[in-house]
């Protein structure tokens, strides 16, 4: 039995005293029986993305990994409390600093605990060491914190008409989105509403609280292994101008697949206020939480952990290739559904193999699944530093000698300069991390041993180049051009490196 079963402790949470279980984390606290929100479960709980971040006596803490005990009679500041969060919400929504705004709660918290002569350029990359962000870049988020005033906002409806061409789904933006309140699951699932989990065999556990959800599917939580990244597919046979191969990689985005329903209802989309980058296509949450509820006769929030969206969350297709210097050659790549489309719309010249290899599920929805790579190596191939993505955006990019990644993009009328802007700087982000140093290792059986979020290899903010983005005027119609600019970066990235022939080319 559990020496602390029974016990409950009191602290302040925003200047209001809350009583909580003695045993379970600070964030546990918080989210059931505090009820704050801003705090989110990012890494469920691995103490690795900082997203739960808060203040415990003035001072940031990561709250997944912070027992509640330490905190009895002590203060907690949430950013729900923080005296000055809707002017950091401001001037995070003003340098697109926010997209999705799962992060952002517990990078406010983390960069406005720095006193204002310490918010320089390199004080804040190093705070954000604790954070991780796969929606930003990086770039904007430093703009927020060191911009001597606000800024202007973005116009609500051609802001949110922009995001919904880069993120491909319905995103909002504003200045609440940066505190966190953008609707994901987790945060507006009903008041008593039951708790589901997988076990190790893959069983939905249900509970009252996401607390005892845990205890009891047992789970042991995973680590990043000692294992060395493998290329699972073979470069075909031939005499070849150019080969690449490319390795498992992980879409990384914060926020676990969560979905909940009512009894008889549609359940929450899992989305949230992001489109995962294709990653929650066939997410199983949301049937999930349905059957549950119909079972139960009460609302079920299903959730996946953190080793679940590694382990069954859909990959990019690992593939190897070798072009001639006609462009034409041969494309072996994970057989995956629509893959071959993608890529023969890219470049026809091609033969397209799908192979069968051990691992995860893999989806042509993943962010430029198969014709990003193809394109990149044409490019290099032909020595042009501009690309025209499918949905006939045109962006060229150069990785200047101290790394500096200046781009530009033509993708029709912009709508509002501020979310593109901030769409592209984060294409340019994972682009940048997809050639040098994201991948997830598997077993001899195919299983994700990497099932950390440290360990798919995105960059952080003190490895991110600087970024400078040139929009052009056009009053065409409005595409997706954040797609186009992912493509072109990595091919300015990799010629930059002299084109080694695999990716990552910075991970063994």
């Amino acid at each position: 039995m559990r020496g602390d079963e029974g016990h409950t402790i009191d602290f302040t949470v925003d200047g209001r005293t809350v009583r909580a279980p003695a045993g379970g984390s600070l964030l546990d606290a918080l989210r059931d029986h505090a009820g704050v929100r801003s705090a989110k479960d990012g890494c469920s709980p691995q103490g690795q993305c900082g997203c739960c971040t808060v203040w415990v006596d003035g001072q940031p803490r990561v709250a997944c990994v912070t027992p509640v005990t330490r905190v009895a009679g002590r203060a907690v500041t949430t950013l729900d409390g923080l005296p000055d969060a809707d002017d950091w919400a401001r001037r995070f929504c003003a340098a697109g600093a926010s997209q999705c705004g799962f992060c952002t709660p517990g990078i406010i918290m983390r960069l406005a605990a720095l006193v204002p002569e310490r918010r320089t350029t390199d004080q804040v990359r190093q705070a954000l060491l604790a954070h991780l962000c796969r929606c930003t870049g990086w770039t904007t988020i430093v703009d927020a914190a060191t911009a001597p005033d606000v800024g202007v906002l973005p116009a609500p409806e051609l802001g949110a008409r922009r995001a919904a061409l880069e993120g491909h789904t319905p995103q909002r933006i504003g200045p609440d989105v940066a505190l966190g309140r953008g609707g994901f699951a987790a945060d507006t699932v009903p008041d008593g509403a039951l708790v589901a989990l997988r076990d190790e065999q893959g069983a939905w556990v249900v509970a009252g609280t996401i607390a005892e959800a845990r205890r009891r599917a047992a789970r042991v939580q995973g680590r990043r292994t000692t294992l060395p990244v493998s290329w699972p597919v073979e470069v075909p046979a031939g005499d070849w101008a150019i080969t690449l191969q490319t390795t498992w990689t992980e879409p990384a985005y914060l926020e676990p697949d969560a979905s909940w329903c009512e009894p008889g209802g549609e359940p929450a989309s899992p989305l949230g206020n992001g489109g995962a980058f294709g990653g929650k296509v066939t997410s199983p949450v949301a049937l999930a939480a349905r059957e549950l509820a119909d079972r139960y006769g009460r609302p079920v929030l299903a959730m996946l952990t953190r080793d679940d969206v590694v382990r069954l969350g859909p990959k990019r297709p690992p593939l190897a290739m070798g072009l001639r210097g006609d462009g034409s050659g041969i494309v072996r790549v994970a057989r995956t559904p629509g893959i071959t489309d993608r890529i023969r719309a890219a470049t026809p010249d091609v033969r397209v193999d799908e192979v069968d290899v051990p691992g995860p599920i893999t989806s042509a929805a993943v962010r430029g699944a198969g014709w990003a790579e193809v394109t990149v190596c044409r490019a290099v191939l032909t020595g042009d530093d501009s690309v025209t993505s499918p949905d006939g955006a045109t962006a060229r990019a150069i990785v200047h000698a101290d790394n500096h990644v200046e781009l530009w993009v033509r993708c029709g009328d912009p709508l509002d300069r501020t979310v593109l802007h901030s769409y592209c700087v984060g294409a340019a982000h994972m682009a940048l991390g997809w050639v040098r140093s994201e991948a997830i290792v598997l077993d001899a059986d195919g299983v994700p041993v990497d099932v950390t979020l440290r360990s798919a290899g995105v960059l952080r903010a003190v490895d991110t180049p600087a970024i400078t983005v040139h929009i052009a005027d056009d009053d065409g119609p409005p595409v997706n051009g954040s797609d186009a600019v992912f493509a072109a970066v990595a091919a300015a990235e990799w010629r930059h490196r002299d084109r080694p022939p695999r990716w990552p080319t910075m991970r063994t």
